[in-house]
């Protein structure tokens, strides 16, 4: 048995903030995973999906601008897209492995399972610890219809060699929104079955409406209201059958249903308690069952499921493990996009919640394609909607869809994480011409 002061359970970014910070204090750190090292976001997630993205964006560039001085046509050559995409994913994990080195940090491959409430088993090795933090991110929702196993999952979709001409996806959030809008640009017809009433549930309605202009221009079909209810092989693919009425020939059936904190590790044997498939952790992100067990980023599933969460976690736990509870999570001010073309972005409360919440404010909301920002770029989707409290002036919430969006976002973020105002923002000088140069006019 080896004996360390702290077991990380995965590699990803949580575990890296607080593996780094808990061994740069002098302790005795291990990490272990049965995946590559890396985590979701720099190998299965973000940043692969946003290289996909790049060649996305070139195409709709080009394509708006026709007409407007530029000539010619483009395409994706998709073998090409995604072996530029290895080129960051492929070297991740020697790099992170050596970098676990180079800070003394002993890394284990394999499955964990915990055998005691301070001990894990790893490929027959047992570690022992004084805190185990699980930072092992989320795994897609069991899709339970027959024929579920045809369906791949968004891991797979990143390192397909080649783009099948139909494509299926399960679910109106964020990877099918992102990926439809890739795979529709690279020349696949795309189907979308989304439960609910509308797609991207998580932002404004009002702007979401704005950007399925982008949808229709680009032949994805959005049929929201539809369940998927089973999937039938044939002679000439698949065919995905919903509500018991409709049907879709697919080549590609792609999982974008939603994901769940992976806690597969026989959290019983460690006497930590799981209510709805969650944690149940303290303010503090510690086991309420378990002193010895903290838990970060999707895994701990408190905080919205984004990367930066993640690292802020990882930072809170790693300051309660060494200097006792003491640091709680802030998720104020932490901004959310869906990297469509053009994106849409969020921070704070939307309309509905602030008015649930009974607040007192007054929104700001244009619909803008005639604005310059989106104008000298021939997009034709383009508008905001912010919330601003009366009285104090302070920002609530905002929206925006169209270009720069995924920018401009994190300046509301800022503003409302260190509770600047409308009126601070309204005398700020930005840069001109630029996205934020039209911040002034949104609040």
């Amino acid at each position: 048995m080896q004996a360390y002061d702290l077991v990380v359970i995965g590699s990803g970014t949580a575990a890296q903030v607080v593996s780094a910070k808990v061994r740069k204090a002098g302790r005795t750190v291990a990490v272990v995973d049965h995946r590559p090292f890396g985590g979701t976001c720099a190998l299965r997630g973000c940043d692969p999906k946003k290289m996909l993205i790049s060649g996305a964006e070139t195409i709709d560039a080009a394509q708006r601008m026709q007409g407007h001085g530029v000539t010619g046509e483009l395409r994706i050559g998709w073998r090409e897209l995604i072996a530029f995409k290895r080129t960051f994913t492929d070297p991740v994990p020697q790099k992170q492995e050596a970098h676990y080195a180079a800070q003394g940090i002993d890394a284990f491959h394999g499955i964990a399972r915990f055998t005691g409430p301070d001990a894990v088993s790893v490929e027959g090795q047992e570690l022992k610890a004084r805190h185990i933090v699980i930072a092992t991110g989320a795994r897609p929702v069991p899709l339970q219809f027959l024929g579920a196993e045809h369906i791949i999952t968004s891991d797979r979709f990143l390192e397909l060699e080649s783009l099948p001409g139909r494509i299926v996806l399960i679910g109106g959030g964020y990877v099918a929104a992102e990926f439809s809008h890739i795979a529709a640009r690279a020349g696949a017809q795309v189907t979308v079955f989304q439960r609910a009433d509308r797609m991207l549930p998580r932002f404004d309605p009002d702007l979401v409406g704005w950007l399925m202009v982008k949808f229709a221009e680009l032949g994805i079909d959005v049929r929201t209201r539809s369940t998927v209810d089973r999937i039938e092989q044939t002679a000439n693919g698949l065919l995905v059958h919903a509500d018991g009425q409709q049907s879709v020939a697919a080549d590609l059936v792609v999982h974008a249903a939603g994901r769940e904190p992976d806690l597969g590790m026989d959290l019983a044997a460690a006497q930590v308690t799981v209510s709805k498939k969650r944690l149940e952790l303290n303010e503090y992100l510690q086991s309420v069952s378990n002193p010895q067990v903290y838990a970060a980023g999707d895994a701990a599933s408190l905080g919205p499921p984004l990367t930066p969460v993640s690292a802020h976690d990882g930072r809170v736990v790693a300051t309660n493990i060494l200097e006792g509870n003491s640091r709680k999570p802030d998720y104020r001010g932490v901004p959310s996009v869906a990297f469509t073309i053009p994106p849409i972005a969020s921070v704070g409360l939307t309309e509905s919640q602030a008015r649930t919440q009974g607040l007192k404010f007054k929104v700001n909301s244009e619909n803008t394609p005639n604005w310059y920002t989106a104008r000298r770029l021939a997009e034709r989707v383009y508008g905001y909607k912010t919330l601003v409290e009366e009285g104090t002036g302070r920002i609530l919430g905002a929206h925006i869809v169209g270009p720069h969006a995924d920018e401009v976002i994190n300046l509301f973020g800022l503003a409302m994480r260190h509770n600047l105002t409308a009126r601070d923002l309204q005398t700020t000088m930005f840069a001109y011409p630029t996205g934020a140069s039209d911040i002034g006019s949104m609040v």
